[in-house]
């Protein structure tokens, strides 16, 4: 992977991730991570759901960036049949919205004024892919990228949320990394057909991001 890429894995990117928890917080609301252990729990079905769904259409993008095809309408609508919460839907364009922005700001590539043209508010995870074309990388960096990320943000939140030693919490995404390479591997295998792209639900997680938003007071967007 090309080191700049490394700057769409950072948290200190421009692009609003810090607000989210990607569902921790209602986790923790309502009682389903406690400790080091139960956050391991959760980000392991976190991957192997939504994250692997992320990683698919990202994938996805960057293939597709690379392409002369502008028709990124219809991979963001693969996004939003794949996303059924209306509360996440909101959240992925929020962030869609200002990794585009950071984005185009870091690099010009053609990929990424074509889906800012094409999609006003694109899914993140289409404009994660889309960087990482406009970045050099192939589809399986875009992947392991929004694999990773699926894991990494909610890590983060819970060591704000439940006072967590960060220590132990990073010693969990280390043993956590065989299972984002296999993810981001699979995912990167299945660019080709849209339609067949990953589609795993997260029902729980869904419940949460709706249950989240009436939910006062609350550190993190989603």
């Amino acid at each position: 992977m090309k080191a700049h890429l490394l700057l769409l894995a950072d948290s200190r990117l421009p692009a609003g991730g810090h607000a989210h928890s990607g569902g921790l917080e209602p986790a923790v609301t309502a009682g389903a991570v406690k400790d080091v252990a139960g956050l391991a729990v959760f980000l392991r079905g976190r991957l192997a759901t939504s994250g692997l769904t992320a990683a698919g259409l990202a994938a996805a993008a960057c293939a597709h960036a690379q392409t002369c095809d502008h028709a990124w309408e219809r991979l963001d609508a693969e996004a939003d049949a794949r996303t059924p919460s209306p509360a996440q839907r909101r959240a992925s364009r929020a962030q869609g919205r200002s990794l585009l922005r950071a984005a185009r700001t870091t690099w010009t590539h053609p990929a990424l004024d074509t889906l800012a043209a094409a999609v006003r508010e694109p899914h993140h995870p289409i404009v994660l892919g889309a960087s990482a074309a406009a970045g050099g990388g192939t589809p399986r960096d875009a992947a392991s990228i929004t694999a990773c990320g699926a894991i990494t943000g909610p890590a983060s939140a819970a060591v704000r949320l439940l006072g967590l030693d960060p220590l132990a919490v990073h010693r969990t995404l280390a043993e956590l990394a065989p299972a984002v390479d296999e993810i981001a591997a699979e995912a990167a295998a299945a660019t080709g057909d849209w339609a067949a792209l990953p589609a795993s639900s997260a029902p729980v997680l869904d419940l949460y991001a709706e249950l989240h938003l009436r939910a006062e007071p609350r550190l993190f967007e989603s």
